[in-house]
């Protein structure tokens, strides 16, 4: 069984993305590692080039503003590494994402198990949204439990629109549950950075216009909002954003009258319902089909 793992990303640095961790954290169960590298004048390439691991294979790749459209460019740059990728698996990292070691072997092990069942097309993890610090993630309504980050190799199988899962065709996967998680630090940056990254991200998804609309003051500061109804974490980190995390020198401010759409009135009793009394994700948006996992492979969770 060969496993690839891929890609994408630009600025890096700049818009403090923790892409070597997030390499890093896959490599030791990747044959090969694919980056689709953008151009870059921040150091983002040398920083992936020091790792120094020979599996790295960096593509540049420069950004067509032709995709700059509702996240495009996301998944087009996904693609320009997932066709590099030989393995019967691709397992696929965003820039902000990093998976804990504990969960490597599980990972493996279920892509042995999964490898003859060619039903199986991909693999789902849980997520956990870290907001404002290391120390708390969301759990509100509107933010993703899961999703796919594992997919089989030579289906037609292909980023979707903004890179948040996979689709063959246009059509759903199905999947399994992989049994890990996916720790996602997407918002968790010096409140300045987080700004710049905000833009950044905005500006692949909207026209000038309405980033200028919606940052007239492109050099302040990111304002997380109310802090209050944030999960607690209370697990370890993985071994990799150790440094990172001794490093943090800020904090943020808890501002109540900053307005996220996860604090709306609406989306907090929806999220009490779900938390405490269902259990469960009302209207929960997937973009896959959960499968069981064969009975001749299942294992106890």
């Amino acid at each position: 069984m060969k496993i690839s793992g891929f890609t994408f990303v630009r600025d890096a640095i700049r818009l403090d993305y923790p892409i070597v961790e997030a390499i890093t954290s896959i490599l030791p169960i990747c044959d090969e590692f694919w980056v689709a590298l953008g151009r870059s004048d921040d150091g983002t390439g040398e920083a992936i080039r020091g790792i120094g691991d020979p599996k790295i294979g960096i593509i540049e790749s420069d950004w067509d503003p032709t995709y700059f459209v509702h996240g495009a460019i996301n998944a087009q740059q996904t693609n320009v590494a997932l066709s590099r990728c030989s393995g019967d698996w691709c397992f696929y990292v965003q820039a902000d994402e990093v998976v804990h070691e504990k969960y490597l072997p599980i990972i493996r092990s279920a892509m042995e198990r999964c490898l003859d069942h060619p039903e199986v097309e991909g693999l789902l993890f849980d997520y956990l949204h870290f907001w404002g610090s290391y120390e708390t993630y969301q759990k509100a309504h509107g933010w993703y439990r899961r999703e796919v980050r594992v997919i089989r190799n030579g289906r037609g199988i292909e980023s979707w629109k903004s890179a948040q899962g996979f689709r063959r065709h246009g059509e759903k996967i199905k999947v399994v549950h992989s049994g890990a998680a996916i720790y996602h630090y997407g918002w968790v940056r010096h409140p300045r950075l987080m700004k710049r990254k905000q833009i950044a991200l905005d500006s692949l998804h909207h026209d000038a216009q309405w980033v200028d609309r919606r940052h007239p003051d492109r050099e302040g500061a990111f304002r997380y909002g109310s802090l209050k109804h944030l999960a607690r974490f209370k697990g370890t980190h993985p071994r990799v954003m150790e440094r990172r995390i001794a490093e943090k020198d800020w904090q943020v401010e808890d501002e109540p009258g900053v307005k996220h759409r996860h604090n709306k009135l609406s989306n907090r009793i929806l999220s009490f319902l779900e938390n405490r009394i269902l259990h469960t994700v009302i209207g929960e948006y997937r973009n896959y089909i959960p499968i069981k996992e064969p009975s001749a492979i299942r294992h106890p969770r």
